[in-house]
């Protein structure tokens, strides 16, 4: 699916945490989307494309990124305030459950949405991300100090002007950063440059960073019993498999913990075929 495509299935919804950005396409029980910092709903295109005659798949944009706008200026973007979002977006489309897959940040707040939410999620997918103490990740200290000395925007700009900056910068995320197309680049950056305010947001989502919010729902997740896919590539310098394992050990609900052999963090990007499959085994496990 490339953006043009993409961008046809885009439609957006009030919550009362703001208009949420999202695309949506195919029919029957839903399966909701969530990615990580800087990237959109977009990162999902590839499962939205190849899962839609099994369910009706929706991937959301979070506050500070795609489409979605906030309410006011100095508005939560934690990951608490994330997974409120998640659950006001839901009541907006009129859904009761799902299926919840997430990425990176989408991990963490996917573990947050699952234990306030438990009897709204029908089975979970949690794939490299934040988990417990482990973000932020050592890897990516660079990225959050150069946001907290105010260069994001300059950053944001220089990457969308030349997109080799982003490839180099951003490059650890993929297993492929040369092959990542222009048009992806596009996809995540020119939000923030078609709209000054959603920088400001991207800003203040990164400088909410604080992994008590998922240290402090262990508790919870050691009772949580939502039938529950752990997919991890081994490439990734952010979030090693240990965390799979973690996440495996402590959720009574995993029912399998997969591994993409080399996969970086935007897996789900790259390796799409692959994890398609073990997306689809584990819908129809939990149908």
């Amino acid at each position: 699916m490339d953006s043009q495509t993409f961008d046809a299935c885009r439609k957006t919804v009030q919550t009362p945490s703001g208009r949420i950005g999202y695309a949506e396409t195919g029919d029957g029980p839903v399966a909701l989307f969530v990615h990580g910092v800087i990237v959109n709903a977009y990162l999902w295109r590839h499962q939205l494309a190849a899962l839609a005659d099994m369910r009706r798949c929706i991937a959301v944009d979070l506050l500070g990124h795609g489409d979605s706008s906030t309410m006011h200026a100095d508005q939560d973007l934690s990951f608490n305030a994330q997974a409120a979002m998640l659950a006001q977006f839901l009541g907006a489309l009129g859904i009761d459950t799902v299926d919840l897959v997430g990425n990176d940040s989408g991990t963490g707040i996917a573990q947050v949405f699952a234990v306030a939410h438990t009897d709204r999620v029908r089975s979970l997918t949690l794939t490299n991300g934040d988990v417990h103490d482990n973000w932020t990740p050592a890897a990516f200290t660079g990225f959050t100090d150069m946001v907290a000395a105010g260069g994001l925007a300059d950053t944001i700009r220089g990457m969308a002007a030349d997109k080799a900056i982003f490839r180099n910068s951003l490059g650890a995320s993929y297993e492929h950063a040369d092959q990542v197309a222009d048009e992806t680049i596009d996809a995540y950056l020119q939000p923030y440059l078609h709209h000054s305010e959603r920088l400001q947001d991207l800003e203040r989502f990164v400088l909410a960073f604080d992994n008590a919010q998922t240290t402090g729902i262990e508790g919870q997740l050691k009772t949580l019993d939502v039938p529950t896919l752990v997919a991890w590539g081994t490439g990734d310098i952010f979030f090693d498999t240990t965390w799979s394992h973690w996440l495996a050990d402590t959720i009574p609900g995993v029912r399998g913990r997969v591994e993409l052999d080399n996969g970086h963090l935007l897996f789900p990007e790259e390796r799409y075929d692959e994890f398609n499959q073990h997306l689809r085994n584990h819908f129809q496990s939990t149908m």
